[in-house]
């Protein structure tokens, strides 16, 4: 177990913007005419969507972005040798997500990362020939992106973050952190978490079994996850899950601080939510994610083709406690929760 005194002790750090872009030609107007230069020069091109608000201002995103980088370069990748690439973040905005896809789909590199649901089924409305590597997918086979996991069959395949069967872990630990929560309420964006509904039914079967009730609160804005907190807290016992989606974990900031001002235990699906103050998270170890997506960005690259390489899970999943923010709630960590942890914020 790791102690940690502040979030940036875990994640990299002194990346810098004009590190993140390689633009050769100068002009975004010149990259289909440097691109195909390129290629015929065999130096390879890799676009990635990533994940959090960005790697200026969020040390989780940044930790992504370094783990994927990095990975990369240990592979032999090289920007500016071998290969170039064109990151961006879109962070958790639907528009957004859908602009870039179409950008990178009419410039054609050889392959394109992406790390939400949202942005992979942009890219797909655009392409179905450019390899895409996804990552922190809930449901790849319900939302369509893939046939199956073992047999991705289109030009899509990567790895997938979460199971609805841990919706039942979630509601355990909430209940055993904060016993006094006799409601919880389930907070997703629609939008960007077409797969809520699986998770929902996970946690209303469970939730007889921990002597509580469930409900949906979908939520589309800032003023809607204020709307939904406050109707939450209107009632003593209420608590709150948070789904993992792209607009939760871009609008962290906002929905910890609503939760710490209506004083509502919640549990999180990202180590970041609990770095930044919320009560605790449990979840798949996403920098790993990363890190073990740039391979597939490597085989890719080397000519195996995505319909061949098999969808697969998180190996590695880690429990954050954040003790600073349940002593402000009023609550005393079970020893038993807290041996279990693998990383304490005090």
């Amino acid at each position: 177990m790791r102690r940690t005194d502040c979030e940036g002790e875990a994640l990299v750090s002194g990346i810098r913007r004009r590190e993140f872009v390689i633009l050769l030609g100068g002009a975004a107007a010149a990259w289909p005419f440097a691109a195909r230069a390129q290629r015929g020069d065999r130096v390879r091109w890799v676009a990635a969507i990533m994940g959090g608000r960005n790697a200026d201002t969020d040390p989780e995103g940044r930790a992504w972005f370094a783990a994927f980088r990095q990975a990369l370069q240990e592979l032999g990748w090289v920007e500016g040798r071998n290969f170039r690439a064109d990151y961006r973040w879109p962070s958790g905005d639907l528009d957004r997500m859908r602009a870039i896809a179409k950008e990178f789909v009419d410039l054609k590199p050889d392959v394109i990362f992406a790390s939400n649901t949202p942005s992979v089924e942009a890219l797909l409305g655009e392409t179905r020939t450019i390899p895409i590597v996804f990552t922190n997918l809930s449901d790849p086979v319900g939302t369509g992106v893939v046939g199956s996991l073992a047999r991705p069959g289109g030009n899509a395949t990567g790895f997938t973050a979460f199971e609805y069967s841990l919706a039942g872990k979630w509601l355990e630990m909430l209940r055993e952190i904060a016993p006094a929560v006799t409601r919880v309420a389930l907070l997703f964006n629609p939008e960007t978490a077409p797969f809520a509904q699986h998770y929902l039914s996970f946690i209303e079967t469970s939730a007889a079994a921990f002597g509580v009730t469930a409900n949906a609160a979908s939520i589309r804005s800032v003023n809607e996850i204020e709307a939904a907190i406050e109707a939450q807290a209107r009632v003593p016992g209420g608590g709150l899950v948070v789904l993992p989606d792209a607009f939760t974990t871009s609008n962290r900031a906002p929905l910890i601080a609503l939760a710490a001002r209506h004083r509502l235990p919640a549990i999180y699906a990202l180590r970041a939510h609990a770095v930044d103050g919320g009560l605790l998270s449990y979840g798949p170890d996403t920098v790993d994610l990363y890190r073990r997506a740039a391979g597939y960005v490597d085989r890719i690259l080397k000519g195996e083709k995505p319909a061949d390489l098999p969808v697969q899970a998180p190996t590695k999943y880690e429990l954050v406690i954040n003790l600073k923010t349940a002593k402000a709630l009023g609550l005393d960590v079970p020893p038993t929760l807290l041996a279990r942890a693998d990383e304490v914020i005090e």
